[in-house]
This record gives C-alpha cells, structure tokens and sequence, in this order.
C-alpha cells in the first residue's frame, strides 16, 4: 500500500491558483510587512491591515500551509524566505510581484486556445512598446534581479574595475545599472529600451543617486544600433526568453561587435537542461512565453552556447545563482 498513488498531490494542483491568490492577497493588504512589525495575531494583523478578522485568519491559515509563515505557541511570524523576499522596503522583495500575478490569474484561461494555436491569440504583450502593463510589470520585476545583478557584479570584479562604459539592451527598470554604478563610482551606464520603460528607468536609478552616470538611448533594440567597440560590459537580461533563435543570434552578434577586445556579456535568463528535464521554474515560464510571445521560450543551455559561438563568443560559461535564473558570461 505504500506505493499506491494518491490523489493528493493532484489536487493540491488542480487547486494551485489558491496559493497565487492568498499570496496576493496576503501581499495587497502587507501582512508580512506588519508580521514582521509584531502584528502575530488574527485580530492584531487585522487592526494593523484595516482588514476583517476573518479574512487575517483565513489568509493566515493558508500561508500556513505554503510554508510562508509559522505558527509557534499561538504567534504567527515570517518564515525566513518570507522574512527576505516579501517584507515591503527590502531591496530584493517580491511583494509587488505577487499582486501583478493575482492581476494576471484570468490570462490562464486562454491556454489550451493558446497551446493549439502556438502563440498568443490577442497582441503579444511583450512586442508593445506602450502597452500600460509595462509600468507595472517593469518595476514589479526589479526586485527579482537585485541579487542576480549583484552575483555577477562580484565575479567579474565591478566595485574594482575602474572606469568602465557598460550597455545594458532592454534594460527595463535599470536596476543592473543602478546597482554597477552604485559598486563602482567610476563606471557609466547605457540603456537601451523603449521611450516609457527608460523613463521608469530614469526613476529608479535618480532614486539610486548615480543618476549622473547614467544614459538613455530610446528604440528599439531590434532596429537600433549598439556601436561598435564601444562597451567594456553589456547586459541582455530576461530579453532572451521572449525572443526566438534568429532574433538572439542577431542580437548577441550586434553585441559582440559592441564590445571592446576583452569584453563581457552577461546574459540573465530561465534556462533549462539540455535535455529539458529541469529546473522546475524554467520549465514551468515557458508557457507564459506562449502565451504572451510570439517566438519566445526557454531555451536550452546548449542553444546560448551555440548561439553565442555563431555571433563570435569564443569563451562561454554558465554560472547557478540562488534565484530560479542562471547566469551566461561570454567573451
């Protein structure tokens, strides 16, 4: 009997939209924030969240149950993941996160019509370029790539790199620029994004104070041009997974020639196992890429490499971070 199936698990799947929704729920009202303030009762979370009684215990019970938060001699606290990603002012939170996707729930339905069609049946959100979901996402998504950035920042050694020129091509909220300006005093930054995602750049990195080294190139990254020999660092950050081969080979060659001699790419993205039998996460994001990209997906760790050799990379190394992404140094 031991090995017998269960349908447990099954139904903790079928039902998995619950944890997505009391996570975002959980986040809308800040519960971890006031946990981590000392609210650890229903009634005092609800007091502190403006919230019925009923709906802190409710939301309480379920993050109970994903592990979220700990329930100890009748006091609820954090657990240490909730602790460092979703308490509100700390730079790598994902509380922003969690509501985008609460928002995002419905868009699921349209799957099975998107899977047999191979692609989005609607315009394909990620090719818009004044498509309102990018204020949102943009700055929602930044907190994702704080300790990415700041992984590789330490292995190539930018706090000590002197004066560097760095191109970052769809850069988004401009955190890998906010962060490699704040590590190095001498180094300037350029972004390379279309008109109302740089000014949310702008934004953020004014609030970083290193504005003053920092430039906007508005375009599109498909037309526009990078230089040639211009750049000692380029980034290519979660751009890759909603562009398909052609268009990734064609970028990585056009930053290939944008570098000086000895210079480095660093590629942030979701990749899978050659044989795409994991990570988990990466494979999962491959259907938001249907959904919401005409060409997009998780690519392989043998793609970028021969990607990456066609464009001209001679060196190419693969680096796990602690984060559901991987990095790619080319050189």
């Amino acid at each position: 009997m031991q090995n017998t199936p269960t349908p447990d698990r099954i139904m903790r799947l079928v039902n998995g939209y619950w944890a997505t929704g009391i996570l975002g729920a959980a986040a809308s009202h800040s519960l971890f924030t006031h946990l981590e303030a000392g609210a650890d009762t229903a009634d005092r979370l609800a007091a502190r969240g403006g919230i019925s009684e009923r709906g802190a215990q409710t939301l309480l019970d379920g993050l109970v149950s994903l592990g979220l938060v700990e329930l100890r001699d009748g006091r609820y606290r954090n657990t240490a993941e909730a602790a460092a990603f979703l308490v509100e002012g700390k730079p790598a939170c994902l509380s922003d996160f969690a509501k985008l996707k609460l928002a995002h729930m419905g868009d699921l339905a349209a799957l099975p019509e998107v899977v047999r069609a191979g692609g989005p049946v609607t315009d394909a959100t990620v090719e818009v370029a004044d498509n309102p979901h990018w204020e949102k996402v943009v700055q929602a998504i930044a907190a994702q790539s704080v300790p990415v950035a700041t992984i590789a920042a330490d292995l190539l050694r930018l706090a000590e790199a002197g004066e560097i020129s760095i191109l970052d091509v769809g850069g988004g909220s401009g955190i890998y620029s906010a962060i490699w300006l704040e590590l190095n005093p001498a180094a300037r930054s350029t972004q390379l994004d279309w008109g109302p995602i740089n000014a949310i750049a702008r934004r953020l990195v004014a609030e970083r104070g290193v504005a003053d080294r920092f430039t906007c190139i508005d375009g599109d990254f498909h037309t526009t041009g990078f230089g040639t020999a211009a750049y000692d660092f380029a980034v290519y950050s979660h751009i890759a997974h909603q562009e398909g081969a052609a268009d990734n080979i064609a970028m990585f060659t056009k930053l290939r020639d944008a570098l000086r001699p000895g210079g480095t790419l660093v590629i942030n993205d979701y990749i899978v196992d050659d044989d795409r039998s994991g990570p988990p996460f990466p494979l999962l994001f491959a259907s938001e890429m249907l959904l919401k990209s005409k060409q997009g997906g998780t690519w392989r760790r043998a793609d970028y490499h021969a990607w990456l050799t066609k464009a001209g990379f001679e060196d190419v190394s693969f680096q796990p971070t602690p984060s559901p992404a991987t990095l790619v140094f080319a050189r």
